[in-house]
């Protein structure tokens, strides 16, 4: 007996605009708390969640993260609910570890890359920005970070719109590129923000270029493009390899997935438990 299928809630025009609208409304919110922290170089910021700068910080950073999720929530399905606590751990918990260590990486958006291949751009950027939040209560400096980690979210969603996880060897391609925007976006705060960079490996990078004369903005700006582009390329892969090892009944259990045809393999608007051969003589 065949599973029953999992159909995408029905969404009305004004259903529609209203989610836009919330989403853009977030997105906003994160940006405008970006530029706030560029533009006024907090620096009680370090002191933690209890310092102004830090409550205006987390808090533009949290209505952002909060409107973008209310905007996503009628797509989503429970297992996307469930993942995305998940995914939040595994970003902090690899994120310290790997911050702590010699290695030129991060690996701190597995879990907001993850979300974002199979719930879209919205999801992915709102798990980014709600991890940095999460995380600055045991690291204060990873907060100004938090609107970098929603744009990951949001261009890993979009690579997966688009069908660049449909190849395995396009997830890196995806990756760097995304790694190169994200670069840029982060290398003010660290530069404006706090000066240098908190990681080992990456201040040292940092280091090795001011004493070649670069200006700090230069060198951490050169640093990021060194570490962002290869540490998201390393990311988008694992991750690839991640959604590619669930079980295909699993892998469908996501509207956007079967929406987009992220992965291969995969058939638009196919159900659990329907073979792709016909859901494609359905669709042609």
């Amino acid at each position: 007996m065949s599973s029953p299928s999992i159909t995408l809630p029905s969404q009305t025009p004004a259903t529609t605009r209203n989610r836009r609208l919330l989403e853009t409304l977030g997105a906003l919110a994160i940006a405008g708390t970006y530029i706030y922290l560029v533009l006024n170089q907090p620096a009680d910021i370090t002191g933690g969640p209890g310092s102004a700068s830090a409550l205006i910080a987390l808090s533009g950073f949290l209505v952002g993260a909060v409107l973008l999720i209310i905007g996503v929530l009628p797509t989503l399905p429970v297992s996307t609910l469930v993942l995305i606590p998940v995914a939040l751990v595994l970003n902090i918990v690899l994120g310290q570890f790997v911050g702590s260590t010699l290695v030129p990486f991060y690996l701190d958006a597995i879990g907001t890359v993850l979300i974002a291949v199979l719930a879209g751009p919205a999801a992915g950027a709102a798990t980014g920005a709600l991890s940095s939040i999460v995380w600055s209560f045991f690291n204060p400096t990873v907060l100004p970070f938090a609107a970098g980690a929603a744009l990951i979210g949001f261009l890993a969603g979009v690579a997966a719109r688009h069908g660049l996880f449909r190849r395995f060897y396009l997830a890196p391609v995806a990756g760097f590129l995304a790694g190169i925007i994200g670069g840029v976006v982060s290398a003010p705060v660290a530069a404006f923000v706090f000066g240098g960079t908190s990681g080992l490996a990456t201040g040292a990078i940092v280091s090795a270029f001011r004493s070649m004369g670069d200006t700090l903005l230069a060198a951490i700006t050169k640093q990021a493009l060194i570490s962002d582009p290869m540490d998201k390329a390393i990311v988008f892969t694992l991750v690839a390899v991640l959604v590619y090892a669930l079980p295909r009944r699993t892998r469908l259990q996501f509207p956007f997935v079967r929406r987009y045809r992220v992965l291969a393999g995969t058939v638009a608007n196919q159900s659990v438990g329907q073979p792709a051969s016909q859901s494609a003589g359905r669709d042609t």
